[in-house]
């Protein structure tokens, strides 16, 4: 009866959705689509690659200190570290839709990007003869995934809408020119990716101002919101390829479908109380500057905190319930002593047959943790520190 009752209060169009998205990963297992785009499509990238290897030689003639250095700074400002950091703050000054908007956006276009990115599996320019750059640590994970698209022309070139309104046209597009031609300067990206890079940012731009408002007022006036998130973030990631080596991006996806997860759920707790449109701005009677510094050395401490308590929780709890549930388990960097005890399951259950049948025969635990930290981290954000400057009257 209680089934009963939970269905009916299901919309058709979720069920026909999340339905739609098993199906799909069901077929394109059993049919190999992965393995049939990539040798359709990777030789022609690397073909293209490889011949734009002389027109990154020509560029990096110009090298100099000072390009180095700028041109690094302006990759780790449209990365996404960047955007986890900016966000909050953007939370936190009440720009609630915007900054919910923005977060959404960065995490459907972080999925599709990397999705393409191990699906084709096309490689970075070769190094040597290219001089490759990475001033920092990001960057140098960056290096170790695949090129086409480039990532950080498709976040520039899909978050400069929002820059419109504030610096105009031309601002926006210097910027996204001297963002892809930092990328071939640092020998990060052939030419190929970065137009891939702009083509697909620009379609998911468009898509994104079609759907941005309908999935906005599903977020915050909806039933069964959280349930059917979390439901989509599970199959996304059952939905995303498998590269052809292992790569640093499903870390990235797992890391902001997190945080995506964790916006939509805590949105949809405390909406009314803190994220509704009649909230004040930064630098209004009622939320000045020196109560936003108030918050910003409230806020960051406290999700910085709950990111490391969700992490040790999860790694706790997590193995118990996937043993339990007779799921095998593997960790790559979390839980190295569970690669250590690693057997076989004393039951085989259903969901192991589900999770299973297609590509692993165990399941990485560092993706569900990763996934919880950064649910939990973005959870803090949307509800828990809010409802602490309520309390501290920030």
């Amino acid at each position: 009866m209680t089934m009963m009752v939970m269905m009916e209060c299901v919309p058709g169009w979720q069920l026909t959705s999340l339905c739609g998205l098993v199906t799909w990963v069901v077929l394109s297992s059993i049919l190999n689509v992965t393995q049939s785009i990539r040798s359709l499509i990777r030789p022609w990238v690397t073909h293209h690659v490889i011949k734009g290897t002389g027109f990154i030689l020509r560029i990096q003639k110009l090298q100099h200190k000072s390009l180095d250095v700028l041109f690094s700074m302006l990759s780790c400002v449209v990365s996404v570290p960047f955007y986890t950091g900016f966000l909050p703050l953007l939370f936190w000054s009440n720009h609630v839709k915007l900054a919910r908007q923005m977060t959404l956006l960065m995490a459907f276009c972080d999925y599709i990007g990397n999705c393409i990115k191990d699906a084709i599996s096309a490689p970075r320019p070769s190094c040597p003869p290219v001089r490759r750059i990475t001033a920092t640590k990001d960057e140098e994970q960056h290096a170790q995934e695949y090129g086409l698209p480039s990532s950080h022309t498709l976040n520039t070139d899909q978050n400069g809408d929002s820059g419109l309104a504030f610096v105009g046209f031309s601002a926006v597009s210097l910027f996204i020119g001297l963002i892809g031609l930092g990328r071939i300067y640092l020998g990060m990206h052939s030419l190929i990716d970065i137009i891939g890079g702009l083509v697909m940012g620009l379609g998911i731009l468009v898509f994104w101002i079609v759907v941005s408002e309908y999935i906005d007022n599903f977020i915050v006036s909806e039933q069964n919101v959280t349930y059917f998130w979390a439901a989509l973030s599970l199959l996304l990631s059952f939905a995303y390829p498998t590269p052809e080596l292992p790569t640093p991006s499903f870390e990235f996806h797992t890391s902001f479908n997190g945080v995506a997860f964790g916006i939509v759920a805590g949105i949809q707790q405390s909406y009314h109380q803190f994220h509704h449109e009649d909230v004040p701005r930064l630098f209004t009677s009622e939320h000045s500057f020196p109560s936003f510094l108030g918050r910003v050395l409230v806020g960051i401490p406290t999700i910085l905190l709950v990111k490391f308590c969700t992490k040790a929780l999860a790694k706790w709890v997590l193995p118990v319930a996937m043993n339990a549930a007779g799921i095998p388990i593997r960790s790559s960097s979390y839980l190295p002593a569970i690669n250590k005890k690693a057997g076989e399951p004393k039951q085989s259950g259903y969901l192991r047959k589900l999770f299973f049948f297609a590509r692993e025969d165990s399941f990485d635990i560092d993706t569900a943790i990763r996934f919880i930290q950064y649910a939990g981290l973005a959870w803090a954000v949307v509800d828990l520190v809010p409802a602490l400057f309520s309390a501290l009257n920030l």
